[in-house]
């Protein structure tokens, strides 16, 4: 019975040791390890591929978009987009209903200057690997005049696409058409202030919810139609240079990247609140992904670690309180 007992004691220690953390689901940290993605701009969940993240490069690197598995930080593949000239500087991608992607060609700050920006809009690839697609290009003008934006969002049921400009003492939220026109100029109208200077922001998968970040914190809105509802701080991890964020594919948990070479992607808990504004999820409250909780896969680890532990010093407290035989 004894030997039995500290056998599975020691199956339970050596299988927690050994339980690697789920990374199939695409919630946990990861470091983009493509030498070529130096300046990681945007960051979209996959909603084909599990565990998935499409990213880009900031200006200068071309019509490119990658896939990043986050189990292993390596892109498994590159995405050439054609049929839409050169691009200026890609800020921003999001992911709206039927797998389409949005890239936002949308950035403008050497003078804010440009008389246009572009939106360009393909299918997600079913098969992962390099290979070209068409994508169709948008022009996109704003209202009230040239902006400086790297923030674009595309609602997940409505397919809205949404792009929020970036000024240091808060931007705006800017609605474009119903539906984008890849014949004439679809201009983006100013809905709803924005209380951050944003870098990136990102739609929760229901819709719900709209969380805004930048370089050292975030605001999370709650969505009705464009009319913006603040309902707390997001818990942003101080980086480098905060540039992107994502909800995972399945709304627990927020991604957030930054540029540089190797860079880092962290998932901290996705906030919730009650009806009445009230925080009641664990972010909240101040714990996130990072500090080791590691939610129940985590307990479970514990658990069995604990219970090991425990077997394992009680037999060894026996084994050396036994007299010596002659």
């Amino acid at each position: 019975m004894r030997r039995s007992l500290a056998l599975l004691a020691g199956g339970l220690l050596v299988g927690a040791l050994a339980a690697p953390a789920s990374a199939a689901d695409g919630d946990k940290d990861f470091t983009i390890k493509d030498p070529r993605i130096t300046e990681s701009s945007g960051l979209a969940a996959s909603r084909l591929h599990p565990g998935i993240y499409w990213t880009h490069n900031d200006s200068d690197d071309g019509a490119y978009l990658y896939a990043v598995d986050s189990a292993t930080g390596q892109t498994v593949a590159t995405i050439t987009m054609t049929g839409v000239g050169t691009p200026r500087d890609i800020e921003a991608i999001s992911i709206g209903p039927n797998n389409q992607i949005y890239v936002g060609d949308i950035g403008d700050n050497d003078g804010v200057t440009w008389d246009y920006v572009w939106v360009y809009q393909l299918t997600e690839p079913k098969v992962l690997k390099d290979q070209t697609i068409r994508a169709t290009q948008y022009v996109v003008k704003y209202s009230d005049g040239s902006r400086d934006a790297e923030s674009l969002v595309v609602h997940p049921k409505t397919g809205r696409v949404y792009i929020i400009d970036k000024q240091e003492d808060g931007g705006h939220l800017y609605a474009g058409p119903a539906k984008l026109s890849s014949s004439g100029t679809n201009v983006f109208r100013p809905v709803a202030a924005v209380d951050m200077w944003a870098t990136d922001a990102a739609f929760s998968p229901d819709g719900r919810q709209l969380a805004v970040r930048g370089y050292f914190g975030g605001v999370a809105y709650a969505w009705n139609d464009g009319k913006l509802k603040r309902e707390g701080q997001l818990d942003v991890p101080l980086q480098g240079q905060g540039e992107s964020v994502t909800y995972s594919r399945d709304g627990s948990k927020i991604m957030y990247g930054s540029e540089g070479a190797e860079s880092g992607v962290e998932a901290e808990d996705a906030p919730s609140y009650d009806a009445s504004g009230n925080p009641e999820s664990p972010s909240a409250s101040g714990s996130s992904a990072s500090d080791g909780g590691g939610g129940s896969d985590g307990n479970v680890k514990n658990g069995a670690i604990a219970v090991a532990v425990l077997f394992l010093g009680y037999f060894g407290l026996k084994r050396l309180r036994r007299k010596p035989t002659a």
